[in-house]
């Protein structure tokens, strides 16, 4: 397995990497999010994201995009951290961390052939036109019930405020 720092690229990185990939006729599979504490749900949507083609890159919310969506409390684990435990994931081909809220001018700059998002983002996917108008497809992962970062943070809270 290569090294996690080696799978943690730049934009213009994953860029050059991507024109390699489409030249050897590998489909790239684009998903993202803040993956602030990771967590089976985590590691079961991205074994699906990685089995809808031959590479993942994992775009990542930097520390400031993770606060103007989550709040100033957040994230809890750094964006270093995070690419780290991301990189280290057999699912996981590489990261690429993005300061934007949403992704869309990463999945411009890469133009995977699939982007996957949770079923619960049904609703609106950015970057979906791009991926679209260039052929490439839409999936919805389907989410594991009960497991998110926001469940794992409250049933923490609850746990420090019941003294246990």
């Amino acid at each position: 397995m290569r090294k996690t720092k080696t799978k943690i690229l730049s934009a213009a990185q994953m860029h050059k990497e991507r024109k390699k990939l489409r030249a050897k006729g590998r489909k790239l599979v684009f998903t993202n999010g803040c993956f602030d504490i990771l967590h089976a749900g985590h590691v079961n949507y991205l074994a699906f994201a990685r089995n809808q083609g031959n590479a993942l890159v994992v775009g990542l919310n930097s520390d400031s995009s993770v606060r103007k969506i989550k709040g100033k409390l957040r994230p809890l684990v750094p964006q270093q951290d995070r690419a780290h435990v991301l990189a280290a994931l057999e699912a996981v081909d590489y990261v690429v961390i993005f300061n934007e809220p949403e992704p869309a001018k990463l999945i411009s700059k890469i133009i995977p052939d699939v982007l996957v998002k949770g079923e619960d983002w049904a609703h609106y996917v950015s970057g979906r036109d791009v991926v679209e108008k260039h052929g490439g497809k839409v999936v919805l992962a389907p989410m594991v019930p009960g497991r998110s970062t926001t469940n794992v943070i409250e049933k923490i809270k609850k746990q420090v405020i019941a003294g246990k």
